[in-house]
């Protein structure tokens, strides 16, 4: 049994998927098995009509299966916005059809929540290797100015030709390179979190992203010049990122501190040129933070630390709501997050020494299991740089004063244990932000970002 297989055993959401060269015919086949009886509407936007929803529309009339009129979303400036959720929602209200998307996150979003709020389930016909968020439960839609995400099954079926993929922009693959690099250290946060008694590791899950992961992350000049073969083993290491997340009913297998840089970006509404910065964008930046953060973390005296000197300055809920307030200040909507976010794991003293003392017996062994699991900081740099991705945080409008406030805020994001968590609690934090930004280290502040060749588009797609 392979892998796909496999993961297809434990999802809860998608129950088919087939993946490789000249597989769209397959889609009729899909959709007979999955939705027996049923009508069609076809889902896209003007450029993935173009590059293969014409085509999918063609193949499932070829096979006798009825169809609505094709509705095709025609707005240069489409992004994953309620709007278009409310223009879904009407076109779907006016029908028993199954949708169709073809298309990539974006489409792929809106169509999963409008079919959810119809009550129906869809399939998908993906364009690009973007991101995780295909057979991911759950959307990300912008409503009311801020991004969210609502709760929504992934699609029954998925059908993805990497050959039209490779030939998306390659900001479109790069982006998704980017996020998929971020599951190497969103692994070694989930080690952390197990080795404290934040979160077990789900084994299955794990396994089901990091096995194979570094093969399909080889070759990033590969996936930037489309290379179909590599964009291939990227699609496919996406794909099963969103299955493992759906086995574990969790995002953890995929998302770790890295992530919480993106969430606390589009919560603060962060633009360059002008436009949205794409996810995968943003994390690639997050997962460079994390990165360097988990070289100190091996770096520093773990052995030998003072946890009673840790547990008597660790702040009472009061102090710590009162901290938050003050971080956070008139934001409503970062704030409510913060407040929430941190009770959730927020432990007293006594949990805290805890959790310093299993993470200090775990060491000897953990820490060699994460230096195996990191990926050198330069090497990630170097990737992000030939797969065309930002790889300085300016590339995306931040500064590196942000960039360091940033850090600040991230124990504060999710209730989601990570490496910046257990800098915080070991009394690290500022002293790391002291070297990474200070005078000599990766971001010194006053200090010209380094030329690298990429990335006159990091907005979103």
């Amino acid at each position: 049994m392979n892998k796909v297989e496999s993961a297809l055993r434990r999802t809860t959401d998608t129950k088919a998927l087939v993946i490789g060269v000249d597989t769209l015919p397959r889609t009729a086949e899909m959709f007979k098995q999955l939705f027996p009886g049923r009508r069609a509407v076809v889902i896209a936007d003007t450029n993935t009509w173009r590059v293969a929803g014409c085509e999918v529309a063609r193949i499932l009339a070829g096979a006798g299966i009825a169809q609505d009129e094709p509705h095709v979303i025609d707005d240069p400036k489409l992004y994953a916005e309620w709007k278009y959720v409310e223009e879904l929602d009407a076109l779907l209200a006016a029908t028993d059809a199954v949708p169709v998307a073809v298309g990539s996150g974006v489409v792929n979003d809106l169509t999963k929540l409008a079919s959810h709020r119809a009550g129906r389930r869809y399939m998908v016909v993906g364009t690009a290797a973007s991101m995780d968020g295909y057979t991911a439960y759950g959307a990300s839609i912008t409503r009311d100015g801020n991004k969210q995400t609502f709760d929504c099954p992934a699609p029954l079926g998925m059908v993805l030709d990497p050959a039209i993929s490779a030939g998306a922009p390659a900001k479109m693959s790069a982006s998704g390179y980017a996020d998929l690099i971020a599951k190497i250290p969103a692994g070694a946060d989930w080690m952390l979190a197990d080795a404290v008694g934040a979160e077990a590791l789900d084994t299955f899950a794990f396994g089901l992203v990091q096995d194979g992961l570094r093969d399909a992350l080889s070759d990033p000049a590969g996936v930037h010049a489309g290379k179909v073969e590599m964009v291939e083993a990227l699609a496919e290491g996406l794909l099963l990122s969103g299955f493992a997340m759906q086995a574990a009913q969790s995002s953890r297998p995929a998302s770790g501190a890295e992530h919480q840089f993106s969430h606390l970006w589009d919560m603060e509404h962060l633009c360059f040129d002008g436009a949205s910065v794409s996810h995968g964008f943003k994390v690639g930046i997050g997962t460079l933070a994390s990165t360097a953060f988990f070289e100190l973390l091996l770096d520093a005296p773990v052995g030998a630390l003072d946890i009673e000197r840790c547990v008597a300055a660790w702040k009472s809920w009061e102090e710590t709501e009162r901290d938050i307030r003050a971080l956070f200040g008139s934001d409503s909507g970062l704030l409510a997050r913060a407040l929430k976010e941190t009770r959730d794991k927020y432990v007293d003293r006594d949990g805290l020494r805890r959790q310093l003392e299993r993470l200090k017996e775990a060491w000897p062994e953990l820490s060699g299991r994460i230096r195996r699991q990191i990926i050198p900081f330069e090497e990630v740099h170097r990737s992000l740089e030939l797969v065309g991705a930002p790889c300085e945080p300016e590339q995306i409008g931040v500064s590196r004063e942000r960039f360091r406030a940033a850090f600040a805020k991230i124990p504060y994001m999710r209730s989601r244990y990570s490496v910046v968590d257990t800098a915080f609690r070991c009394g690290w934090m500022e002293e790391w932000l002291d070297r990474l930004f200070g005078r000599g280290g990766i971001w010194e502040i006053g200090a010209a970002a380094p030329e690298a060749a990429v990335c006159a588009a990091a907005v979103e797609n």
